[in-house]
C-alpha cells in the first residue's frame, strides 16, 4: 500500500483537501498534517470539525512536531500533497525555509527525489509567485492549482473537488473511478 501524506494549509478551499483526504481513505497509508490556519478555515468554511477530518488519516501529526517520521529522508513515503497550498506554504518551501512539520516534510520530498505536488490556492499571481512555482518546478515538485474541469458536466462543489482529487491521484500512480474520463 502506498504511503501519502496530506497537508492542509491555511488558504481557502480547504474542502478540496478534505476531499482528496476522503478519496485517498482506505487505498493508501494516509499520513496528515493540519497547519494552525488551516484548522480555523475547517470550521469557517466546511461543516467538518477538525476531529473529524483527523479522523479520515491514519496518521496525524502537528505541524510543530519536526521530530515527527514525515520530517526524516529515511522515512519512506510515496509522496506528499499540500492542498490547498497557501502562497506562504509555497514560499517557505520554495526558500527551504523548514519552519514547521509541513516545510520540513515538503523539503525532504524534495530531497529525497520523491513526488511533492501543490495544489496553489491563489489569484491572480504575481511575479514573485510565479518565479517560486517555477523554482520548485525545476525541483522536481508538480504546481497542480486546482482549476476545474467541466466536461464531466459536474453539478455540486463535491463534484468539482472530487475531480480534482482523482487528478492528484492520478499523478501519484493511484488508480481510481472518481471522475468521467474526457472520451468515456
Amino acid at each position: 500500500m502506498m504511503r501519502i501524506l496530506v497537508a492542509i494549509s491555511g488558504a481557502s478551499g480547504v474542502i478540496m483537501g478534505i476531499r482528496l483526504l476522503e478519496q485517498l481513505r482506505g487505498r493508501t497509508d494516509l499520513h496528515l498534517i493540519i497547519t494552525t490556519t488551516a484548522r480555523q478555515i475547517i470550521t469557517m468554511e466546511t461543516d467538518y470539525e477538525v476531529a473529524r477530518v483527523e479522523s479520515l488519516a491514519d496518521h496525524v501529526y502537528q505541524n510543530d512536531c519536526l521530530s515527527a517520521p514525515v520530517a526524516s529522508g529515511s522515512f519512506l513515503m510515496d509522496g506528499m500533497v499540500v492542498l490547498p497550498c497557501s502562497i506562504k506554504s509555497l514560499s517557505s518551501i520554495a526558500m527551504c525555509y523548514n519552519e514547521n512539520l509541513l516545510t520540513r516534510a515538503a523539503d525532504v520530498t524534495l530531497k529525497e527525489k520523491r513526488r511533492l505536488i501543490l495544489g496553489v490556492r491563489e489569484m491572480p499571481l504575481h511575479e514573485g509567485h510565479l518565479k517560486l512555482m517555477l523554482k520548485l518546478a525545476n525541483r522536481g515538485a508538480v504546481i497542480c492549482p486546482p482549476i476545474p474541469a467541466f466536461y464531466s458536466h459536474p453539478e455540486t462543489i463535491s463534484d468539482l473537488c472530487d475531480y480534482f482529487a482523482g487528478k492528484v491521484m492520478d499523478l501519484l500512480g493511484i488508480k481510481h473511478e472518481v471522475f468521467k474520463r474526457w472520451g468515456n
